[in-house]
């Protein structure tokens, strides 16, 4: 088996358009918790979260040598980053099944689906690879 994270994403149009669909908070939690009931019911789910408003947030900018930080969003927002599953299935054609079954529509609504490396993968002769395996292993990750 192999992880997948499904990003959840919307352009400024799709959140217009969500915002503006008349659909309650208590609607969206019912059609999101039916979809991770049923990935759990799968075995398929490891993790998810949705994110409060980007406004809520900060961003650190690394272009400087000293990380710079600003409130808000992102200073020129095409997308937004709204939450994510991780799922533990076998192969990208299951994340992509699971990820058209989600419940979610709508113009500029999408679910970016990427790979997660598994520690394996990295040098095991690292000794931050070591480190952070041994650390998966004590909490029960590995």
């Amino acid at each position: 088996m192999t992880k997948y994270m499904l990003i959840m994403r919307a352009t400024d149009e799709g959140q217009e358009a969500f915002e503006s669909s008349g659909l309650s908070f208590d609607d969206l939690l019912t059609m999101m918790g039916r979809y991770n009931e049923e990935l759990i019911q799968a075995g398929v789910l490891v993790a998810a979260e949705g994110l409060d408003d980007a406004s809520q947030g900060v961003v650190v900018d690394y272009s400087t040598e000293e990380p710079t930080v600003t409130d808000g969003p992102y200073g020129e927002t095409k997308e937004l980053f709204n939450g994510y599953w991780i799922l533990d299935v076998a192969s990208i054609d299951e994340a992509v099944a699971w990820a058209k079954k989600a419940p979610m529509s709508g113009p500029g609504i999408k679910a970016e689906i990427r790979r997660i490396p598994s520690i394996d993968e990295f040098p095991a002769d690292n000794e931050y690879v070591r480190r952070e395996r041994a650390w998966r292993e004590r909490t029960g990750q590995l």
